[in-house]
This record gives C-alpha cells, structure tokens and sequence, in this order.
C-alpha cells in the first residue's frame, strides 16, 4: 500500500529526475492520479515526449536509468514500436511506475484523463490538446477494432463444440472471452475509458450483479451450458442498449439456432 505523501514522494523525484535531461521535452501524467488516485493501489502513469524521434532510444535508456536510483525491485520494458517504449518499474513497497517514452509528434490522447506536468517548449501541451479535440470529436472514441457480436456468436458456438468433446479447460477460455465482449459493450454503453479500463465496480450495479451470476463453482459441461446461456442473455440484453454495436438478423438467427441446440 502506498500513502499519499508516499506517492506524492516518489512523484515528486521522478518529474525532477526526469526534467533534468535536455533529452525530455515534456512530460504528460496519465490515468487517476490527474483527478486524485483512485485508492492506495493505484499506479503512477506518465509520458515522457522527446522533441525527436532520433533521441527516442537514448531517451528510454535514461529514463530506466533514473527508475534504478529509486532501487526497483523489478524493471520490465516493453516496445510498441521502433520509437515508443514503455518502462514498468516496481518499487519495494508495491508501488508500480509506468513511464512511456513516445517521441512529440507521436502523442496521442486515449482517454481525457491527461495532464501536462512539463513543457520546456510549449509544444507539448500544443500536441496534446490538438490529440485531445481530435479524441474528443471522435464518434467512437474507444474502437475496439472488431465485430464484437460476431465474436460473442462464434465463441457461442465453439464453446458448444468443445463442451461436447468434453474439452472443458478450451470451454471455459471460451466462456470468458464471451464476458469480454459482454464487458465492452457494457463499458461503451456506460461511455466509460475502454483504454485500459479496470473499475468494473464502476458499472452499473445491476448489470455487475447479472455478469457475477454467470460464473458457475464446479466446472462442468452442463453448468458451462448454464453459465453460457446466462451471458447469451445478458449479451442480447445489453447489445440492445448499444449506439456502436448491433446484431443483424441473420446473425441472431444463428445465436438463437444455438441456444435451442444446447436446450436440445
């Protein structure tokens, strides 16, 4: 657990830390801890913008050597593309660090949970609120990419194969990917940060209420058919509140097709 003054502590050194470098330009805070941290648990999250691309790799190498001075006990880096990284730092006390390293002309805005912390040229926060007006004139601002009630209908059916090959541990991999797609639609209909989105206790308590009642205690076929027939439900349900999502009728023939088959 980490206290505010704790935090704030650990905040505090690694903006100071960071700004030093003529190779950091600007430096964005991210997630909860720019409305106030949700709780004692969560991260600090940044983006450390460097003004060119070239600097971007030199720029990563100084920000993790900085998150060693505060004696990590774990560093894990992660590449998302040849000039953006992403440095994970765990501190001893359970304290998690996110720091990534995107060159300026590459920030984005993914949710409007964003605050500029440093700025030495003023083109950062100009970058970041030209993102932010394009995010927030989006019609769907969280794509997820994918045709979720076709997804939902296809792991349907494949659960169904697998539950009558007796492939129980394939089945229940299924079922939860039928909760995710429940889950976003849910999220979306909410008009929640689907970026990252975590504090499912933030949704609507019925439908947390309906989602919880899908799980099943023993992992058996037939309690698997229930717990599936329970999401169907509920996915139809919750679809029919979507603005993004839609199932057209061929589809939901097929879905129905296969509900009456395991009722069968």
């Amino acid at each position: 657990m980490n206290s505010f003054k704790n935090r704030s502590t650990y905040f505090d050194n690694a903006i100071r830390e960071f700004e030093s470098s003529d190779l950091v330009e600007g430096i964005v805070q991210l997630g909860s801890g720019v409305i106030g941290y949700k709780d004692e648990h969560s991260d600090i999250d940044l983006m450390v913008a460097t003004s060119k691309i070239e600097n971007a790799e030199s720029t990563r190498d100084f920000i993790r050597d900085s998150l060693k001075k505060f004696n990590p006990a774990y560093i894990k880096e992660k590449q998302f593309s040849k000039d953006i990284f992403l440095e994970i730092a765990f501190m001893e006390n359970g304290l998690e660090f996110n720091v990534s390293i995107v060159p300026r002309e590459f920030l984005s805005v993914k949710s409007p949970l964003w605050k500029v912390i440093v700025d030495k040229s003023g083109l950062v926060t100009e970058k970041m609120n030209t993102e932010n007006d394009h995010f927030l004139n989006k019609h769907v601002k969280y794509n997820v990419g994918i045709d979720v009630p076709f997804e939902f209908v296809y792991c349907s059916l494949s659960l169904e194969k697998e539950l009558k090959r007796n492939n129980l541990i394939y089945a229940l991999k299924l079922l939860e990917e039928m909760g995710d797609y429940t889950l976003i639609v849910q999220v979306l209909n909410e008009d929640k940060k689907l970026h990252q989105f975590k504090a499912y206790e933030t949704l609507n308590p019925s439908f947390v209420k309906a989602y919880l009642s899908t799980f099943t205690k023993d992992a058996t076929a037939e309690n698997l058919r229930v717990s599936a027939e329970m999401l169907k439900e509920l996915f139809v349900s919750t679809l029919k509140q979507s603005s993004i999502f839609s199932m057209d009728s061929d589809l939901e023939q097929l879905l129905n097709k296969s509900k009456m088959t395991n009722i069968a």
